[in-house]
This record gives structure tokens, C-alpha cells and sequence, in this order.
């Protein structure tokens, strides 16, 4: 579906968003529409309303989508701005595309070439990643894991106490877990989750991405302190929400 696309003229994709205001809200005057591709590392669309005017910008990712395409997303789009309710078919066309295995090799690509990752270092004030990876490695994986980048992250975040970027081949944990406090099975489980990323790679499944699967649950149970960690998160889960509500309002 993809190896043949042809780049489409924007005043023809534009014609899709004055199409889709005239379904949508009839009774309207089609307002002055600007449509142009932006240079967004991944598979981003944005419409916004400046003046009585509407602005588009579309990934560069999407410059060769077929005419299908462009419309679903246009109706997409539109249908967002206006608060209606988005078309099945147009949903189904458009996720269809940008989940192809091929699009998603190129955004992961455009990612790599032109994204940027924050690296910090490995090395905490209480905890060393370098360290903590080794052991792990060496106990549950029997030194099978090829050492990503790890780094703590640059500010400290209580949602996401870690993550594996498969792009940039990084491992970040979140830096609010090198504390005394925090107990080192707390962060060798994290660093151990983040480990089983890389030991089953996300799957892909009509159009859907399933990053936690059945055997990578049962793997993760195998973590010799897996009850004490989940508990320990769970206990401390409330002051990490509080301590993430007022970094918020100080930003």
C-alpha cells in the first residue's frame, strides 16, 4: 500500500478539510483553510483556529499518504475541532496506514535520525544503573542482555518511574527513585521491567501494539522481591501523585 505513493498537491488535501466543514456543520461558512507538512519527529497532525482561520500542519511522515488517507485524516481532524464525532471508516483508514509495519519503520527512523534524548548519566547519588544492570543481567538473564544507554531521567517524574526506548536503545529510570528511601529492590525491579522490554520486544497485532504480554507478566514475577516492590510502589503511589501535583503548579 505504501511503496507507491505519489506526493499529493495541498491545495487537493485542502479541498478534504473544506469537504469535511461543509459535512460537518453545514449551516457554517467554510472558514479560510492553511494546510502545510511540519517537520515533526513522529507521526504528529494538528488543527488549530488563529483569528477565524484554520491551520494545519501534518507530518512530513504523511507527505506521501495516498488520497484515502489524506481525506480520513481530514475528517479526522475536522471532526475533533468541531467536537463531532469522528467517522469509523475514516479512523479505521488512517490507523490502518500509520500502523503499517512499514510506517512505523520509517517513523522509528525519522525518530532515531532527528529525535533527541536526554541522556544524564547512570551514575546516582545513592544508586549506579551501570551496577544494577550487570547484576540483573547476570541473575535473570544470564548476560544475554546487550547494554542499552542507561541514564537517570533529568527531572524527576512520579508517573513513569522508567522506561525503555527502543529507538535511541535507552533505558531511562526516573530520577526521583535515587533517594535513600527508596528501598534497592524498588529500583533493581524497575530496572529489571525495563530489562524485559528488551527481552520481548513489543508485538504488533492487527494494527494494535501489545507491549506487556502474558509471558512478559509471567517474567516479571520471577523478580525474586516482584511482591515487595509492587507493594512498595503501591503503598508510596499516593506521595508520588502528591509530589507530581505540585511539580505541576510550580511549572
Amino acid at each position: 500500500m505504501i511503496n507507491n505513493f505519489i506526493t499529493i498537491d495541498l491545495k487537493e488535501i485542502q479541498n478534504f478539510y473544506c469537504e469535511a466543514f461543509q459535512i460537518f456543520n453545514p449551516k457554517r461558512e467554510i472558514p479560510e483553510i492553511t494546510v502545510e507538512f511540519y517537520p515533526y519527529i513522529g507521526i504528529n497532525n494538528t488543527i488549530r483556529v488563529r483569528n477565524g482561520k484554520i491551520f494545519v500542519r501534518l507530518a512530513e511522515l504523511c507527505q506521501t499518504a495516498p488520497l484515502e488517507v489524506q481525506k480520513a485524516l481530514a475528517f479526522i481532524l475536522t471532526a475533533k475541532l468541531l467536537r463531532k464525532k469522528v467517522p469509523l471508516s475514516a479512523s479505521q483508514i488512517y490507523r490502518s496506514f500509520i500502523k503499517s509495519q512499514e510506517m512505523q519503520s520509517k517513523a522509528r527512523e525519522n525518530k532515531r535520525a532527528n529525535g533527541r534524548k536526554v541522556i544524564t548519566t547512570s551514575r546516582g547519588k545513592i544508586y549506579d544503573l551501570e551496577e544494577i544492570f550487570a547484576r540483573i543481567n547476570s541473575i535473570y538473564f544470564k548476560n544475554s542482555i546487550e547494554k542499552p544507554t542507561l541514564t537517570w531521567s533529568a527531572r524527576k517524574t512520579f508517573r513513569i518511574l522508567g522506561h525503555h526506548d527502543s529507538t535511541h536503545e535507552t533505558i531511562v529510570i526516573s530520577k526521583s527513585l535515587d533517594d535513600k528511601r527508596v528501598p534497592p529492590y524498588v529500583v533493581e525491579f524497575i530496572v529489571f521491567h525495563e530489562m524485559l522490554h528488551i527481552h520481548h520486544p513489543t508485538l504488533q497485532r492487527d494494527g494494535r501494539h501489545y507491549n506487556h504480554t502474558p509471558q512478559f507478566r509471567r517474567d516479571e514475577k520471577k523478580f525474586a522481591h516482584y511482591e515487595a516492590a509492587e507493594s512498595w510502589i503501591e503503598q508510596n503511589a499516593k506521595n508520588f501523585k502528591v509530589k507530581s501535583k505540585k511539580l505541576k503548579n510550580l511549572r
